[in-house]
């Protein structure tokens, strides 16, 4: 039962951050659903695995490990992003997670503030460190390009193999700094916790899981919904969001690649002139960032009122 609102909340993240690492390749025609949700998939697993270990040890040390605790905070942040989901909103699993470790932390008087800051100062990061990838690797890629005068066939092939590169490499900096949202809580040495290796390879799964089953609508949101984007500017948004997020897996410190993704957008959308940009929308998305953190909190708080008795 424990580990189930884990693997829920790794389900939820797949099916709405796949659109993240995919979304714009899809959207601009250049590559297959089938084709992205199933290499998505094996490289989230394959990022989870090999270096998905320092955001955990980030999340768990937020707060005191407790499997009932860590339940609570798994569900709350599940319920969350699957609500954000079926808007068909991409939002920050991140952030959901770290709200409802706020919510709980706040109930039970224990909260690592320490902590706590790294991860905010590297929430704001994101997007801004994606905003400005995305204008360099724009100027750089145009002018290699212009110097290389592809033929139209190559060019075609160029972009699809540079697409299907990028997207492979964002979903294995999704599963490297994403898993710890999934089961990092779950880590530790407590009796019943989960060891590193089996957590990794279950969030991994989970997130793997939810990209196959349920992340169309997502999809179809990012990329064409935000902003008019062609070829050049979607594999320059999937570089920029994959080079982020994967700086942040090193860094230990688990950020939202619906943050990141936007942030390159965004930066895309400077340069081609801002007239391109869906405002409402985009709006709506940054509110989606401010309310996921504070619902998930206080769902979590609520739940953690309801059952005190049982979390004592």
């Amino acid at each position: 039962m424990y580990f189930g609102a884990g693997l829920f909340l790794g389900w939820a993240l797949g099916a709405n951050d796949s659109a993240n690492i995919f979304g714009t390749a899809v959207t601009s025609g250049m590559v297959k659903y089938t084709t992205a949700v199933i290499l998505a998939a094996l490289f989230i697993i394959t990022g989870a695995i090999l270096q998905g270990g320092e955001g955990m040890e980030t999340i768990s040390g937020l707060t005191p490990p407790s499997l009932n605790t860590a339940l609570l905070i798994t569900l709350a942040a599940a319920l969350t992003v699957t609500v954000m989901t079926v808007w068909k909103l991409p939002v920050s699993t991140s952030q959901a997670v770290v709200g409802a470790i706020v919510g709980t932390g706040l109930m039970q008087g224990s909260l690592h503030t320490a902590a706590l800051t790294r991860v905010f100062i590297c929430w704001v990061t994101t997007p801004l460190g994606a905003f400005l990838v995305s204008i360099i690797s724009y100027i750089v890629l145009r002018k290699v390009f212009q110097l290389l005068r592809p033929s139209m066939i190559s060019e075609d092939f160029i972009y699809r193999a540079g697409l299907l590169a990028a997207g492979c490499y964002g979903a294995y900096a999704l599963g490297a700094n994403n898993v710890a949202n999934v089961t990092g809580v779950f880590t530790g040495q407590e009796s019943g916790m989960l060891a590193l290796g089996p957590a990794l390879l279950l969030g991994g799964l989970s997130i793997a899981l939810g990209v196959l089953t349920f992340s169309k609508n997502v999809m179809t949101t990012v990329g064409r919904a935000i902003v008019k984007i062609n070829p050049f500017a979607a594999l320059i948004v999937m570089l920029a969001q994959a080079v982020t997020v994967h700086f942040y897996a090193l860094v230990g410190v688990p950020v939202s690649t619906s943050q990141a993704v936007v942030g390159a957008v965004l930066g895309i959308s400077f340069i081609k002139g801002l007239q391109t940009l869906n405002f409402p929308l985009t709006g709506k998305i940054f509110l989606g960032w401010i309310t996921t953190p504070v619902a998930a909190g206080l769902l979590a708080a609520a739940m953690f009122y309801l059952g005190r008795t049982w979390l004592a």
